[in-house]
């Protein structure tokens, strides 16, 4: 990547853009954060971005080389909502896409696997990142980590499936390499942590951690979408709940070696990550 190239993170200010932000600044690239308040991240060209508002995306594609792609949150069909983007991107000059994508779903599947699938034939170099569960799923702002500091509960349909849960810097660090790197992986990349581990056992390191007991309540496919709908479209509940159906089937009960292939050190594990939230400040 040349010192001239600048970089567009889209979800600049969420879990894994903000993250990627820094270790690309910090690694000397130009970087421009686009985020729907054009957020003034230090560093950064901040820049108005929404996948929804077709007019934001000329500013945001000015001058750029390569693009990190977060699709829309609770988007059930996030390819009618960035195809569009994409192919504006590929008019300006882009040549690197890197789209973070989901370990649950393959190039064609449903959701983002569209966009996966399309992304080939609009870039010269692109790369998918296709990482388990985050990590920060039980200690930030998500359902499970509201659920853990209110209730002391874990909610799922994944029974007693395994995931390879993967802390979002580690994710971060893959994407700056996909990104950066003289060649681009022109592939998918699944990324876990290093171990696989249950949500039975995710609640128990949790409720270890932070010295109070927190507890796994298995639901219902049926039951999982009806809680879920309560704060976001059933379609989106649905997609989700039917991923931790295939979790508890045993779709996630896997490492990669990726993490350290890319980056060249070991993942982080999910009791380091959950000290390193969670008692912070302490």
């Amino acid at each position: 990547m040349t010192a001239t190239a600048t970089t567009l993170v889209t979800g600049a200010t969420g879990t894994t853009g903000s993250r990627t932000v820094r270790r690309m600044l910090a690694a000397g690239h130009r970087v421009r954060a686009a985020s729907r308040r054009a957020t003034a991240l230090p560093g950064t060209d901040p820049v108005r971005f929404d996948w929804y508002e077709p007019g934001t995306f000329g500013d945001a594609l000015a001058g750029t080389d390569r693009v990190y792609l977060v699709p829309p949150v609770g988007e059930p069909d996030p390819a009618s909502v960035m195809l569009p983007f994409l192919r504006r991107a590929r008019a300006a000059g882009v040549r690197r896409a890197v789209l973070l994508g989901s370990s649950a779903v393959p190039v064609g599947g449903p959701a983002v696997g569209r966009v996966h699938q399309a992304l080939p034939g609009l870039f010269d170099e692109w790369a998918v990142l296709r990482p388990s569960w985050f990590m920060q799923n039980f200690t930030g702002g998500h359902l499970h980590a509201r659920s853990i500091r209110e209730d002391g509960v874990i909610r799922t349909a994944a029974g007693s499936g395994r995931v390879g849960f993967v802390d979002a810097d580690d994710i971060a660090a893959v994407a700056v390499h996909a990104l950066t790197d003289d060649r681009a992986p022109d592939g998918d990349l699944v990324l876990t942590g290093p171990e696989a581990l249950s949500y039975d056992d995710a609640a128990a390191i949790v409720g270890e951690v932070i010295g109070r007991p927190v507890v796994h309540r298995h639901l219902t496919y049926d039951g999982f979408r009806d809680h879920l709908a309560a704060g976001m479209p059933l379609g989106f509940a649905e997609l989700l709940a039917g991923l931790d159906r295939a979790i508890a089937g045993g779709a996630e009960d896997r490492t990669t070696d990726t993490v350290r292939r890319l980056t060249g050190r070991s993942p982080h594990g999910f009791r380091q990550v959950v000290e390193r939230e969670l008692t912070r400040g302490r």
